[in-house]
């Protein structure tokens, strides 16, 4: 027999289960949080629920650049903290009240994360960090310089944090979407060509292109995942990845036309990244990798080492290379 009483709202028991639910999720620090891939995995990190924090210096806050990002954070309810890597105790006071630290630093800070590794090691409270990856995975690279010594700084945080027995998931997303995608690669264009296109290579190693928004969606699944404790998380999504010649030939279909290709050999490329200045020499070494090496797809994920986010994740609607290109039709 069913007890007669007062019968709570249905707004106050959904509201109830979902403080529940959030009081069980981690809470994530995401530093330089307005930066490229930082303001992503933001985002991501606060529409799924997580208490979120971001590492805001006081400059973000006036710079025209960064201004709105911050607004966008204060909208989706996310907790600023003002400080960075440099101010010791703002870090530390900042890894305090979390769960989970998030590094999303560009590469000119890169070796400034033992900072960040020092702060954790201090605070004793972190479960999980992240540091700033977000691309090749950096222990299974055949670069030459300048890429080479980027690689190797992110290498040396990894042993870094191994080394001080803080648990961690190093997330390897490969090619934005945004930088690489939306060009076809191509150096200094700002859209997919439409009469001649320059392949590195023979065309056939191959790539994988992710979404920024998938990519912060990935990273922020994996936090609080037990699978992805100590282990490298590749987002390699068969539907994103491509030989550089498939993407040509997906492009032609696109726009109904056939493009001028035009092959350059590894020889040329290297002389290209000698040549080249600050910052397209990065950019073609990072390229001569990826095009030339196979350095995105060249080995097996080892369930030792790694596991796949969309294997992982099968729910997550990512945006496909095929969907990204229309935009650009």
């Amino acid at each position: 027999m069913r007890l007669s009483g007062k019968k709570r709202p249905a707004s106050e028991s959904f509201d109830t289960r979902k403080k529940a639910r959030m009081e069980k999720m981690s809470r994530v620090l995401v530093i330089e949080a307005t930066g490229y891939i930082g303001k992503f995995v933001v985002a991501a990190s606060a529409k799924s629920g997580h208490p979120t924090f971001a590492l805001v210096r006081e400059s973000d806050l006036s710079n025209p650049a960064t201004a709105g990002i911050v607004e966008v954070f204060k909208s989706l309810g996310v907790n600023l903290v003002h400080g960075d890597i440099y101010n010791h105790e703002n870090l530390l006071s900042a890894i305090k009240q979390v769960d989970v630290v998030i590094s999303a630093v560009e590469q000119a800070r890169l070796a400034d994360q033992d900072r960040i590794v020092a702060a954790i090691k201090a605070a004793g409270n972190i479960k999980r960090f992240l540091p700033s990856e977000f691309g090749n995975d950096v222990d299974r690279v055949h670069a030459v310089e300048p890429a080479k010594s980027t690689f190797a700084i992110k290498a040396k945080i990894r042993r870094l944090v191994e080394a001080e027995g803080i648990p961690y998931t190093y997330v390897s997303s490969n090619f934005f979407a945004g930088y690489f995608l939306r060009t076809l690669s191509q150096p200094g264009a700002t859209a997919p060509p439409r009469d001649k296109v320059f392949i590195f290579g023979d065309g056939n190693a191959r790539a994988v292109f992710n979404k920024e928004d998938d990519i912060g969606t990935y990273t922020i699944k994996a936090v609080d995942d037990p699978r992805t404790l100590n282990k490298i998380l590749y987002i390699r999504p068969p539907a994103n990845t491509y030989s550089f010649n498939d993407l040509v030939s997906l492009w032609e279909r696109k726009i109904g036309k056939t493009l001028e290709r035009v092959y350059v050999p590894e020889e040329q490329v290297l002389k290209n990244i000698q040549e080249a200045a600050v910052p397209l020499n990065e950019i073609l070494s990072i390229s001569h990798s990826v095009f030339v090496k196979g350095d995105h797809t060249n080995f097996e994920i080892e369930p030792s080492f790694g596991v796949e986010a969309s294997e992982l994740y099968p729910n997550v609607k990512y945006t496909t290379v095929d969907q990204y290109l229309d935009q650009f039709v």
